[in-house]
């Protein structure tokens, strides 16, 4: 007795769902076939027609239902291979579709008026295979579900400040939804869906919007209402009203709410469909779709400007060169008045209606030929009402496409943009900036289109920066001395400004082997916890001071390193400070200070481990540093007019402009020496008990003279050089 009763009751919903499809009822008719497929998962026919009835819903799983359906009867309709190719198109199989269409057009008469339609939804699939494999660098963003729901939202019209947004919705929240039970069936239409409706939202930030609110009462009629366009300050509104077949209407802001609407002259208005409008902003120009000058009641854009008395005259066709023998609607234009946004079914569309634009030729005073707005603006489904926000920098669209929330969705368009990508580059080893590494980022436009991005790291810093297309992953190719040292990939997020700012660091497998040149300056070491200098410090300061001298187009880097016996911020300040110690004594020394540049990396670049007190020593230090020109080798230095051999010596002499300067070693022990070195300088050094006071007296065979004496690391010097000049330094080591 159950099997017949669960017949019956499959015939029944079968058959309410049946009516419903028919009557294009869609939406109803889903959720009766589902029941019928619940019971009988392999009804072809309850399959086909869901397939449809989802095509506006649910792409994909209109394919799977319509596909499953042929599966399991091949002929489950005569018109089988029309919809496979329908659904297939709408789901970029665009091969697939227009074998499907063939297929279907052998089966027509010669003479079937359906073979034209057929040929164009063929050439669709053609237009839309070229479209989807040349993208463009666009980002399209679903404004979210608390604009868009299962049902349709379009119509997007954004106030001046871009803080208001108002659109149009058939959805549950319409003048009258639910209200089916009484005899006009509340606010249903034909086909089942609510009627049109306008709603405003406003911003809360730029991702998110408040709850929208029904512009109900005198803006919204018994039919279908749609937001156009709001101009003259945001105070009159362009909004399309189901009326005599559908007309264009204006309302006026008063008290802080619209007026009841106001129908705009014959001239604009007919029997015939007004669909949409645009209204310039001096007021003096509206472009509007009409089929009032049709002869298959599709709609062409026509223009119009106001007369004398303010009304507007007769319109004027754009031409064919926008208007096809398909429909053209919803006209826009930019700010300045030379582009013409609209949508069409015409033209080289993609399927449905498509986003398009013409350029204003001043010269020829037309028109110029519409250009694909091109994948992902358009979609193998309906495209339509591109906005532009009020600074031009994106724009909205309404949209039937994969990943809405069910029928049409407001959609913002985004341009994608430059982001910046800076950073250093390190050694793995030591975290030892790089300098001179070549970065080379590689990746693809959205058409596949080469990029390539370069920049060598700067010296002493490290540094490297570049401005790359956002959006994408790159393959960065890391370089010294055009050698390859490693391959990374690096995916940069999208960026839709151009202020978009990205840090990363590089670090690479690399022993710097170049710097032969350091062997000229050792580095001098600090006791715990000090930044005062040893006298061992002075010796090589002293060196140091000559070597730049002597070298005038040589400049360094001072690097002041601890260990890590304290917090990684202290010891940054500490590292300074020694840096700057060895920095002010070479100032005082007569070196240009322009010359030197100081840095700190504190405990982040040991010498060696810190696991021990003669480890922890060798990190208690100044480095320095040549600093060389991009690509520059270590110059040939000359050595000046004294140089260092160790920790245990002092180095001293004198320098006479071009000659070989010669150099000598004295020992630092207690007591005195005399020295006569080849030159002819002699040098007399005396060294009390502690070694904390040195002096040292130099007579060059020129008459150069020089006395310094250090103690407890001050300095006090004199020098006089051939010539008689006199020079001083003085310093307490501050």
């Amino acid at each position: 007795m159950a099997q017949p009763a669960l017949a019956q009751s499959s015939r029944k919903q079968l058959k309410t769902a049946n009516k419903y499809f028919e009557q294009e009822n869609f939406r109803a008719s889903i959720p009766f076939y589902e029941q019928v497929l619940a019971k009988e998962p392999n009804n072809a026919l309850a399959l086909f027609r869901a397939g449809i009835a989802y095509m506006s819903f649910d792409k994909e799983k209109a394919s799977d239902y319509i596909y499953k359906a042929q599966r399991l009867k091949p002929k489950v309709a005569k018109d089988v291979e029309y919809w496979l190719g329908r659904v297939d198109h709408l789901n970029y199989n665009f091969d697939e579709a227009v074998t499907h269409f063939q297929k279907y057009n052998a089966t027509l008469k010669k003479k079937d008026t359906r073979k034209a339609s057929l040929a164009q939804l063929i050439q669709h699939s053609k237009n839309a295979k070229v479209q989807f494999n040349s993208p463009k660098d666009i980002f399209v963003k679903n404004l979210g579900p608390t604009i868009n729901t299962s049902f349709s939202e379009h119509s997007p019209v954004i106030s001046a400040d871009d803080k208001m947004l108002l659109f149009t919705s058939r959805g549950e929240n319409v003048t009258g939804a639910g209200n089916t039970a009484s005899t006009n069936k509340g606010n249903v239409a034909s086909d089942g869906e609510y009627f049109e409706d306008i709603f405003e939202a406003k911003r809360i930030d730029d991702e998110n919007w408040e709850k929208p609110r029904s512009l109900s009462g005198v803006l919204n009629g018994k039919g279908h209402d749609a937001s156009i366009q709001v101009f003259d300050n945001d105070q009159k509104m362009l909004m399309y009203r189901q009326d005599e077949n559908g007309d264009i209407f204006y309302s006026e802001k008063a008290a802080g709410d619209w007026t009841a609407p106001k129908k705009l002259n014959n001239n604009i208005n007919s029997k015939a469909f007004e669909s949409d409008g645009f209204i310039t902003p001096d007021g003096l120009t509206i472009y509007f779709s009409t089929s009032k000058f049709s002869e298959d009641n599709t709609l062409d854009i026509y223009v119009a400007t106001r007369q004398a008395g303010g009304d507007w005259g007769d319109p004027k066709p754009l031409g064919n060169v926008v208007n096809t023998r398909y429909d053209d609607d919803s006209p826009y234009l930019s700010r300045d008045g030379k582009t013409l946004y609209f949508s069409s079914r015409g033209h080289n569309t993609m399927g449905g209606y498509d986003i398009f634009k013409s350029e204003y030729d001043e010269i020829g005073r037309k028109w110029g030929t519409p250009e694909n707005m091109g994948y992902p603006i358009n979609t193998p489904d309906d495209d339509t009402y591109y906005r532009l926000s009020p600074d031009g920098s994106y724009a909205y669209l309404s949209s039937y496409r994969i990943g809405g929330y069910g029928e049409k969705d407001i959609y913002t368009i985004n341009y994608i943009k430059n982001a910046i990508i800076r950073g250093k580059v390190f050694t793995r080893r030591d975290s030892t900036v790089v300098p001179g590494v070549e970065l080379v980022f590689n990746g693809t436009q959205a058409d596949k289109t080469a990029l390539s991005y370069r920049d060598v790291t700067k010296p002493v810093t490290g540094d490297y920066q570049v401005s790359v297309l956002s959006g994408r992953t790159y393959q960065v190719a890391v370089s010294k001395d055009s050698k390859n040292i490693t391959t990374e990939e690096f995916a940069v997020p999208i960026s839709t400004n151009d202020s978009t700012v990205i840090e990363k660091n590089f670090y690479i497998d690399y022993i710097d082997t170049t710097n032969a040149g350091m062997t000229a300056f050792k580095k001098i070491y600090f006791d715990t916890d000090k930044y005062k200098l040893r006298p061992e410090s002075i010796r090589e300061l002293n060196n140091i001071s000559s070597i730049l001298k002597a070298n005038p187009g040589l400049n360094i880097s001072i690097e002041g390193h601890c260990d890590s016996r304290n917090t990684d911020e202290y010891n940054i300040v500490l590292g300074q400070n020694r840096a700057d110690a060895a920095y002010n004594y070479l100032k005082k020394s007569g070196v240009t200070e322009t010359r030197m540049t100081t840095v700190s990396y504190g405990e982040r670049r040991p010498d060696a481990p810190n696991d021990s007190p003669e480890n922890m020593q060798l990190n208690r230090r100044v480095d320095f540093r040549p600093i060389l020109k991009e690509g520059e080798a270590m110059p040939t230095l000359n050595p000046g007019a004294a140089t260092s051999t160790g920790s245990g010596s002092m180095s001293t002499g004198t320098s006479t402009g071009t000659s070989t300067t010669t150099t000598t070693a004295a020992p630092l022990q207690p007591g005195k020496s005399k020295v006569k070195m080849a030159d002819g300088t002699k040098v007399k050094t005396k060294v009390d008990e502690d070694s904390d006071k040195v002096k040292v007296k130099a007579k060059g065979a020129n008459g150069e003279e020089s006395k310094t004496k250090t103690k407890e690391g001050t300095i006090d010097a004199k020098t006089k050089d051939a010539n008689g000049e006199k020079t001083k330094v003085k310093t307490d080591n501050d």
